[in-house]
């Protein structure tokens, strides 16, 4: 998309954690989190169902307060601004909120104006994502009849109508064919390359050896953090994938174990 994206952040990084934690009850979902995100990398958070990444992208969204520790996003504290979070970043996840019996023009219209575009410069942005997200032959089309490539391309183009600094992807493309997640990807690196920050959740790990870099979290806990390269290197292992593998069967057995000793899981 083009133009600069908006926010606050006058440093190097886009997000920051400090010791972020998150309990509920007696459940730690996210441990002493410690995080530095650099403005316009593609960060892949990865880990087993239950290892503590949707309960972090809630807290960063500023839609979940922290039970101690601190993040910024977009240079604002996620605990004492969220509302100001909220309108600094775009989100979208495989379940983003499309209108299925709006037209293409009419849902990107819709969320132009959630966001504040109005008049001119909406129209004007508008014109913008159409061009560069193909959907010129799709604007009278309902989005609920739209395939799942084209879609995710919709919401895409609904979550940055507003160019935010950071946006969150949570498991964009599940469901998605292998072309249609190829363009989704292509779309998100050359948002980067214009400095949107890009954090995004995966379990294809085609994918995941496509950002700059990844957290692997385990039941609440940062257990490894670089490029795809150091991590594989760190864990003696070839790809990603095989990473992936041995920290999903590691996380079985300790739940059985936690199961049996009458312990928790992390949500």
């Amino acid at each position: 998309m083009s133009g600069a994206p908006v926010g606050t952040s006058d440093g190097r990084f886009a997000i920051t954690t400090q010791k972020l934690r998150r309990t509920f009850g007696a459940l730690v979902a996210v441990q002493g989190l410690d995080l530095e995100i650099r403005r316009g990398e593609v960060f892949g958070m990865l880990g087993p169902n239950g290892s503590g990444k949707t309960t972090t992208i809630r807290m960063l969204c500023g839609l979940l307060a922290p039970t101690s520790g601190g993040a910024t996003v977009a240079g604002l504290d996620v605990e004492r601004e969220p509302e100001r979070v909220r309108r600094a970043i775009g989100y979208m996840s495989q379940r983003y909120g499309l209108y299925d019996d709006l037209t293409v023009a009419e849902n990107l219209r819709f969320y132009a104006e959630v966001y504040g575009l109005r008049g001119a410069e909406r129209d004007a942005r508008m014109g913008e994502l159409i061009e560069e997200l193909g959907l010129s032959g799709r604007l009278d089309q309902f989005a609920g009849t739209l395939s799942g490539g084209w879609k995710q391309r919709l919401g895409l183009a609904c979550a940055t109508a507003h160019r935010p600094e950071v946006l969150f992807l949570d498991e964009p493309t599940a469901g998605v064919d292998p072309a249609s997640r190829r363009r989704f990807w292509d779309l998100i690196h050359e948002m980067a390359g214009r400095g949107t920050t890009i954090l995004v959740t995966t379990h294809y790990m085609d994918e995941a050896s496509r950002c700059d870099r990844l957290a692997f979290m385990s039941r609440g806990h940062l257990i490894a953090l670089g490029t795809p390269d150091e991590v594989t290197r760190q864990f003696g292992r070839k790809t990603v994938e095989d990473v992936f593998i041995e920290l999903q069967l590691r996380d079985e057995a300790e739940q059985d174990a936690a199961a049996v000793g009458g312990g928790g899981v992390p949500a």
